[in-house]
């Protein structure tokens, strides 16, 4: 597949009005980075052909991000979201820590997820971001979000104003903000598995990836915030994966990489 040049739009969009209008309107700018993988289209045939086992792999992953830093405010009375390399000093001066700002993790873990060989071969069923602020977004496995962080907080800014976001081409939902909680989209053969460096279960993700029945689908609950730990609340274990803190970016690669082997995808 040829290669885009940078700079150029990658797409096109439209959004739904959050008041619910019923009119479509053309987002332009920034979201117009976020469209439809026809590339995930056509690995996902790839792999079904290569990979003819997957087709009787009913169950999909799931993955829940807790606590994204998605904040939105005014800079120079233009609307952002607030991130504490560009907006630290003015985040001082309201008295706030600018470490809570860090939108460049949930941005680096769906990145680690979209763009991983799991979601391209179609094993991935849906995709789920909680915000520190209580917002439930979905994003659907088969977006495409722009490659760098300030332009993926433009499309954010976006969806949170206009609630979804559809591809122009097909009309399908890519992002849309969704109402909490999390687990009433889960499935109901669900497996929740929570990850936190201080849950006092230590586990090799491989051995316990395939100790999960394909006859379940497998939810992880994973952080991306700088600091704490997810809720326990709905989850049916509590693990770790590391003697060490990882990034969420770094541990969902860990878990896509063992569902990636569980699964034969290559």
């Amino acid at each position: 597949m040829a290669k885009r040049k940078r700079g150029k739009a990658l797409g096109s969009v439209e959004s739904d009005s959050k008041k619910g209008r019923g009119e479509r309107g053309k987002i332009e700018s920034k979201a117009d980075d976020v469209i439809a993988s026809k590339q995930r289209e056509e690995a996902v045939a790839k792999c079904s052909k290569s990979n003819p086992h997957l087709r009787d792999v009913k169950s999909r992953a799931v993955f829940v991000l807790e606590n994204a830093s998605l904040t939105k405010g005014f800079v120079h009375k233009k609307k952002k979201i607030l991130r504490c390399n560009e907006d630290g000093n003015s985040l001082l001066r309201q008295g706030k820590n600018p470490n809570d700002y860090q939108p460049d993790i949930v941005f680096e873990a769906l990145r680690a997820i979209l763009d991983s060989k799991l979601n391209k071969a179609g094993m991935v069923g849906a995709i789920y971001v909680k915000t520190d602020a209580g917002l439930l977004l979905e994003v659907k496995p088969n977006v495409r979000i722009p490659r760098t962080c300030k332009r993926f907080c433009g499309v954010v800014v976006d969806v949170l104003e206009k609630s979804c976001i559809r591809s122009k081409d097909t009309g399908d939902v890519l992002i849309r903000v969704v109402e909490g909680p999390v687990t009433r989209y889960l499935p109901e053969n669900a497996c929740i598995t929570g990850l936190s460096y201080s849950s006092q279960k230590s586990v090799q993700i491989k051995d316990y990836v395939s100790g999960i029945s394909d006859d379940f689908n497998p939810v992880f609950v994973v952080g991306a915030m700088v600091n704490g730990k997810v809720s326990e609340e709905y989850t049916n274990d509590y693990v770790s994966i590391s003697d060490y803190p990882l990034s969420a970016k770094f541990c969902l690669g860990m878990i896509c990489h063992a569902l990636e082997q569980k699964w034969s995808i290559f």
